[in-house]
């Protein structure tokens, strides 16, 4: 899959699973804007992009701040003049809980990443998607359809709704010829459990995750799916949740 000339937004790019997507499409070709918060972790991406002879925009940004979302998307266009596919894949976890009265600050934290920002860079590409034809990958989650537990609460109600989100954005953009879908990853071997509250009553990694396959998937899994899904062995594709989880819906 050849993704020569054509330009990817990764956002949540400095590591993990964005960062896996990012150096994908720069192996395939892509010309790549790297997004993240943490200055070492997009010089690492950056250079493991630079090995496939692509160097990437890198933005150091926080894409639930207006302003570095509309920078974001003005720095690609000003740079490679076009925007072919855009992966919302920023997003942050918190567990909290009703009780303790923690929820409310978790879920306003939580969505103003996981799902405000997303929405806020599809209606910032838009037109140039539409100009070029391209497409959207929403990053969601399993825990949008059944919850590990309850201190997962809002991170789930996030999800959730990022998976009407696409829903939404694919029914008005389709006529277009824009696609938009999301992929709902289960457990993966990522780093966002250690960056979760540290004096939240209960660790992510304390909740038992099981699957069918009782494995854990790596971050390159995920990014083999998003590659798949922007490329036009995918064109029937909209308006989708493809799911790769190990089994863990199944189990629940």
């Amino acid at each position: 899959m050849s993704f020569k000339s054509k330009v990817v937004v990764v956002t949540g790019s400095s590591g993990g699973i964005g960062a896996a997507i990012a150096i994908l499409f720069a192996k395939e070709g892509a010309d790549v804007v790297v997004i993240g918060r943490d200055d070492e972790k997009l010089k690492n991406v950056k250079e493991q992009c630079e090995t496939y002879g692509r160097t990437p925009l890198v933005l150091k940004a926080d894409v639930s701040k207006d302003d570095d979302a509309k920078k974001i998307i003005a720095e690609t266009i000003n740079t490679f003049g076009r925007l072919d596919v855009l992966v919302n894949n920023a997003g942050i976890l918190r567990m909290s809980s009703f009780v303790d009265g923690t929820f409310l600050r978790s879920f306003d934290e939580i969505n103003n990443t996981n799902l405000r920002a997303a929405a806020h860079l599809i209606q910032l590409a838009t037109p140039h998607l539409i100009a070029s034809q391209g497409n959207v990958i929403n990053i969601s989650s399993v825990a949008g359809r059944q919850l590990v537990c309850f201190e997962c609460t809002a991170y789930g109600v996030s999800k959730a709704a990022m998976d009407m989100l696409t829903s939404g954005a694919a029914l008005e953009l389709g006529k277009y010829g824009v696609r938009v879908n999301a992929i709902s990853p289960g457990p993966v071997r990522t780093q966002i459990l250690k960056t979760t509250d540290e004096n939240a009553s209960v660790q992510p990694e304390s909740v038992p995750i099981k699957t069918i396959l009782n494995r854990t998937s790596e971050p390159e899994e995920i990014a083999d799916l998003v590659l798949f899904v922007a490329s036009d062995k995918a064109k029937g594709i909209t308006g989708s949740n493809l799911t790769t989880d190990n089994g863990y819906l199944v189990i629940r």
